[in-house]
This record gives structure tokens, C-alpha cells and sequence, in this order.
């Protein structure tokens, strides 16, 4: 019996009508991309007249996700990055040298005196005066050696220790080399992702390539440069202590120590420790702020272990000058006046109020690992975009328009029914990927115009098959009913083949080929939805209006 229950009636037209309503801001997109802009900003620094004013745009009882635009459609900046991971190591040797010097001032009645000498980058050389000792030295140190947990480093060590005469060699594994080396670019591409991310820039795409390469695409983005100047600044931030204050900026610092510029006192130099107390990795938050005098600041908090360790050393050189450090120059070099506990602080400095926002977002987003070279830049203007939404707007309509038109030439007034589910179809896909929060490129849009042909292909196959049932001289409403149920196989088959075909394209391909496989997927779903359960719908409802005695398909 031709016959659907008003629930399912009910259920059906409210899943059309959800998914018509989140794709309605759509069809309004600078008004609402202009209201969430203005609400986010308002969340984040106050209200102000310009801000109440744009967030009035579009209600906000109403939904207000979009679709977000690629990089191909509106505009934006392009970048391949190559971390430099042979800084990591040189980095790796200055932390390693506290550890090394205090092992050996242990035996010091075994190995004499020690010293530091100099080395290349990534390589530690201690030279001890007793050198006859040198196989206790070496045991000593290799004591430090920690075992490598990756699945490639097994059974390995992170330094390989040696001698060379009356010198101790200290150089990473080729494994912890390897491994490094992994954790530099993983490290460094989080750290992107939140600095971006930190902007307020819409839908980015971030990618590793090969072993040491980064693959920036961020949309609405002005230029290229502009997209350097949020992720190029390293912001690391480490305190250190200052052995001497200096005007000579040829003076020598000594094994261990760093001449650093300072950043608001012109040719001021300071030889500070090359070893920070604490570094910024310990930072838990930091935000903009004012000091005393009401000038631009940003206040600090550490982790449990940067507290105690900064805590410590406050405690222990009451009256001594420490310097925090920003990028190699010294930003502020106070004296200790009292033990500072908690592991909270200020920073000050020649700021502006932009200025200490900017850094409070650097600092938040981390210190990148490792220096990026910029080995591709390019910048793709909204001028570009917009033909190529037009192109893609084109093809869509004559797409759509053919396809209507096809439909009613062939099926007449059961393709009216198709042709509603369609329009219904396209909207629940733009609802779909405005929930989602998916961003459209132009592979995607030409995955929406493959769609509008795939979604009517389940409506032929049903017709057909009431066609085929009209001609065994059964009733219409047995021959619909038959033409549903017996089509219904077909049609899952040929959709679950497809759907399955754009999951792999979403695993295994990236950028515009998953913007491709993101809207044939969600367009398989919708056009199921609209042929099997929509167009029955309304056929078994005028059906069961008019009560035809026969019926043309």
C-alpha cells in the first residue's frame, strides 16, 4: 500500500527546512561574515559603536555559520617553508653543557679541571688536565645518555661520546639526529597553526612536506609578506642571567656566554649566559597589560617547573640584574629586588599597546624550534578569486538549469518533483558544509556541479523502474511502491561505491582534492536523502490527493 506515516511526513520536511535555514546565511555573505567578524571582536576586546553596529547585520537568533572560501576563491597568500633543523642541535649541545660541566665537577679529583672549548654547532669538546683519566671521564658522561623512544631509534642512545686527545667530544646519534629532526617540523607546524589560528584568519591549510617542508595556504590573507610577519617572528623568549653591561659591540663574551643588543637602549650591549634560566617553552599564558606608569606591558605566568626555577634563582641573586631576552636583543634588563614566587611577572619595555598585543600572541603561540627559510611565496588577489567564483557560478547554473530542464522534458510532472528535490538537495549540502565548517575551492564547487548530475540519477532509476511497473498493468499506486523498493539496491550500490571513492580521496589526497572529496561526499548523502525520501513525499502526497486512475511518467 502506497501509504507513509505523518511522523516520517513530519520528520522529513523538518530535516529540509534545518538544513534550508543553515544554508541561508549563504545567500547573505558579506552581511554575516561582517556580523561574526564584529562579535568575535567584541568577545575579545569590547564593544564599541563601529562593532555593536556590524554585529547588528543579521540576528542573532539566526544561524550564522558559513561556508568558508578557499584559497583559490577568495584570495590569500601562499607559502612553502623550510625548517632549519640543524639549529636544533646546536641548541640541544648549549642545554646539554650544564648537565655535562656539573658531572664532571663531581670527579673533579679524577679528571682535574674541565673547560669548555670551542666547537662547531652540534658538537660539545670539554678539555679535562687529566687525561689519563680519560676512560672514567668518558663512562661519567655517557652516564647522561638517554634512550631514544621512537620506533626508527630503538636500542639507541641520543649523544655518542669519544675522545680526542685530552678532549671529550659530545655529538648527537644519527638516530636522535632523525628523531630531532621529526620533532623540529611536527613542532613547528603546531606552532603555525597557532599563530595563524591566534590571527583569526579563516580555514588555513597547513600540510608537512617531505622531511623538512611546510605548506602554508591561508585565505583573505593581503599578501604574502603579511603572511611572514605573523609566523616568521620566532618570539623566543628566554631569561638569562647578565655577567657585564658593555658599549663595545665588539667585546668579547667568552665560552658560554652571548653578546646581546639591547633593544631600547642604543648602543648598549650586555654579555649575558649563554643557558637561560627559563625559556619560553615554560610559558603558560601571557597577556597585554599596563605597568605602574600606565605604558604598554605584558604580563607572564610560567608552568609549575618554570615557576620553580625562576622562583630559585630570583631567591638566590637578590640585587643581581637578569635579562629577559627577545629574539637576541634584550627587551629589559631589571635587578632582583625581592624573591618573585608564583611564577608570574611583567614585561616592559618601549611597547605600544599594538605592540604588547602582538607579542602576547607570539609568546601564546610558542617559539618556533628552528628558523624557516621561504623557499615559495605567492600571493593570489580577491580579483582572481572572484572570476573564478563567477566562472564557478556559471557552470553551476548552466549545470543546474540543464538538468531541470532535462528532468521535466522527460518525466513531466514526476521530474517537478525531482527537479524540487533538487533545489532542496543543493540547499541541505550548503547547510551541510556551513555546519562543518568545510571550505569551498573551485575542485569543490566542481564536486557540487558533479553533484547536481548525481543527485537526479536515484530519480531516474525510480522512474524508470514505475515505468517498467506500469507496464505489467499493476495500479499506480502498487507501480510506484514497486518502483521505489525495487530501484532502492541500484541506487545504494552506485552511492556507496562513490562514497567510498571520495573517503580515499579525502584520506590520501590534501588541499584541493579533499575540498573535491568533501562536497561529493556530502552530496552523495544529500541526494540519497532528497530521491528516496523527499520526491516520495510528495509523490504519495498528491498521490493521495488526486487518486489518478492512471498515471505518465
Amino acid at each position: 500500500m502506497l501509504y507513509i506515516e505523518t511522523w516520517k511526513r513530519v520528520l522529513v520536511w523538518m530535516v529540509c527546512a534545518a538544513g534550508l535555514v543553515f544554508a541561508a546565511p549563504n545567500l547573505f555573505y558579506g552581511r554575516v561574515e561582517l556580523h561574526n567578524d564584529a562579535v568575535k571582536a567584541i568577545e575579545a576586546r569590547g564593544s564599541t559603536p563601529g562593532l555593536e553596529a556590524d554585529a547588528a547585520l543579521w540576528p542573532n537568533w539566526l544561524p550564522s555559520d558559513l561556508v568558508n572560501l578557499g584559497l583559490d576563491l577568495r584570495g590569500g597568500a601562499h607559502l612553502l617553508a623550510e625548517v632549519q633543523v640543524q639549529e636544533v642541535y646546536a641548541a640541544k649541545m648549549e642545554a646539554l653543557w650544564p648537565e655535562v660541566r656539573d658531572t664532571l665537577r663531581d670527579e673533579r679529583d679524577t679528571v682535574g679541571t674541565i673547560r669548555r672549548q670551542p666547537a662547531q654547532d652540534g658538537t660539545l669538546r670539554v678539555k679535562i688536565s687529566k687525561p689519563e683519566n680519560m676512560a672514567q671521564a668518558l663512562a661519567s658522561v655517557r652516564k647522561l645518555a638517554q634512550p631514544i623512544t621512537t620506533l626508527t631509534g630503538v636500542g639507541s642512545n641520543d649523544i655518542v661520546v669519544s675522545a680526542q686527545g685530552d678532549e671529550i667530544v659530545i655529538t648527537l646519534s644519527d638516530a636522535e639526529k632523525i628523531a630531532s629532526d621529526d620533532r623540529t617540523v611536527r613542532q613547528a607546524l603546531e606552532i603555525i597553526r597557532r599563530r595563524i589560528d591566534e590571527a583569526g584568519t579563516r580555514e588555513p591549510t597547513i600540510q608537512r612536506q617531505g622531511a623538512d617542508r611546510i605548506l602554508i595556504q591561508v585565505p583573505g590573507v593581503g599578501s604574502a609578506a603579511e603572511l611572514k610577519d605573523i609566523i616568521g617572528t620566532t618570539a623566543q623568549l628566554t631569561f638569562n642571567a647578565v655577567i657585564n653591561r658593555t658599549s663595545d659591540e665588539n667585546a668579547s663574551a667568552g665560552v658560554g656566554n652571548k653578546l646581546i643588543p639591547s633593544m631600547d637602549e642604543p648602543g648598549t650591549f650586555y654579555i649575558v649566559d649563554a643557558v637561560p634560566v627559563v625559556t619560553g617553552e615554560d610559558l603558560v599564558d601571557a597577556q597585554p597589560a599596563f605597568d605602574q606608569n600606565g605604558r604598554p606591558a605584558v604580563n607572564f605566568r610560567f608552568n609549575p617547573h618554570g615557576a620553580r626555577r625562576f622562583g630559585d634563582y630570583t631567591a638566590e641573586h637578590i640585587g643581581s640584574p637578569f635579562a629577559i631576552v627577545l629574539d637576541d636583543e634584550v627587551i629589559s634588563a631589571p635587578v632582583i629586588q625581592s624573591h618573585i614566587p608564583g611564577g608570574s611577572g611583567i614585561i616592559t619595555g618601549n611597547f605600544t599597546v599594538e605592540g604588547s598585543t602582538d607579542l602576547a600572541v607570539l609568546l601564546r603561540a610558542g617559539a618556533l624550534p628552528a628558523e624557516l627559510t621561504f623557499l615559495e611565496e605567492r600571493s593570489i588577489g580577491p580579483e582572481l578569486g572572484q572570476d573564478s567564483i563567477d566562472a564557478g557560478k556559471i557552470a553551476s547554473a548552466v549545470a543546474f538549469a540543464a538538468v531541470l530542464i532535462f528532468m521535466f522534458l522527460t518525466y513531466g510532472l514526476f521530474g517537478v518533483f525531482a527537479n524540487i528535490a533538487l533545489i532542496i538537495n543543493i540547499g541541505l549540502m550548503f547547510g551541510l558544509l556551513s555546519v562543518i565548517g568545510a571550505t569551498l575551492t573551485l575542485p569543490g564547487i566542481a564536486g557540487i556541479v558533479l553533484t547536481v548530475g548525481m543527485a537526479v540519477d536515484a530519480n531516474v532509476l525510480i522512474f524508470e523502474r514505475i515505468r517498467e511497473e506500469l507496464k505489467t498493468a499493476k495500479g499506480p499506486a502498487r507501480a510506484i511502491q514497486l518502483g521505489y523498493e525495487k530501484a532502492l539496491s541500484a541506487i545504494l550500490d552506485a552511492n556507496i561505491t562513490t562514497f567510498i571513492t571520495a573517503v580515499i580521496l579525502y584520506v590520501m589526497g590534501s588541499g584541493p582534492v579533499r575540498g573535491f572529496a568533501i562536497t561529493l561526499g556530502l552530496g552523495i548523502l544529500t541526494s540519497v536523502f532528497t530521491a528516496i525520501y523527499v520526491t516520495r513525499v510528495m509523490i504519495v502526497t498528491w498521490f493521495d490527493r488526486r487518486r489518478p486512475k492512471t498515471i505518465e511518467v
